[in-house]
């Protein structure tokens, strides 16, 4: 299947995007709605809970992603494989996140991926990052007690600004020394990303936080 070709930076804060979707029915989605629910948020192609959901059968996976051709290829992959267990959502976290995690089944979010998101470097352009306040919030909320959140990036400033803001929500801890940067990932497969920036020798950011029971 040949790649799909779109822009590689997309504003969320567009009007195109400024309404929230309408979760579908999950049980239409997945055929065993009891395995535990891995979420990445920002998937771009999905090549990684594509790879995951096939290391990891006892696990459904789910992509969020805001750029809706990626969303369609991905999708056509997975059901190419015949993987039940995988599912690819065309959306705007930052204002569709609340209402899908609320549509779920009780409990179902065990583990949170944010890996690699749009820097915007600019000072103007930085509310358009993904890790908002709202979204710390709402993985706080749905985030199972003992359920892990892993962020990575190559953009120090970026990995900072994501730690940071989940350091400071008292639902969240740290699973690692929290005065160094975690020195490899803990997952058993790496994104695309990842591997080419430590093929080029630069250096990949990582914070893995554990969801702490209800305060």
């Amino acid at each position: 299947m040949a790649r799909v070709r779109v822009r590689q930076h997309v504003n969320p804060l567009s009007n195109v995007f400024q309404v929230p979707v309408l979760p579908p029915d999950w049980s239409q989605i997945y055929k065993d709605l009891s395995k535990p629910l891995h979420l990445d948020i920002g998937c771009a192609r999905g090549r990684f809970i594509l790879s995951m959901a096939q290391v990891e059968p006892a696990w459904n996976f789910l992509g969020l992603e805001i750029r809706h051709p990626l969303v369609e290829e991905a999708n056509n992959i997975a059901a190419e494989k015949q993987l039940t267990n995988l599912y690819y959502f065309f959306c705007n976290a930052n204002n569709s996140l609340k209402s899908l995690l609320e549509s779920l089944p009780p409990a179902m979010l065990e583990r949170v991926t944010i890996q690699f998101p749009d820097p915007w470097f600019k000072n103007k352009h930085q509310k358009r990052r993904m890790v908002q306040p709202a979204m710390v919030e709402e993985l706080a909320q749905f985030l199972v007690p003992g359920g892990e959140l892993f962020l990575q990036s190559d953009v120090k400033e970026v990995a900072q600004e994501m730690r940071e803001r989940f350091a400071a929500n008292p639902a969240f801890a740290f699973k690692h020394d929290p005065e160094i940067w975690l020195p490899e990932n803990p997952l058993p497969v790496q994104t695309e990303r990842e591997i080419a920036t430590i093929r080029k020798g630069q250096p990949v950011y990582r914070t893995l936080f554990v969801r702490v029971d209800k305060i």
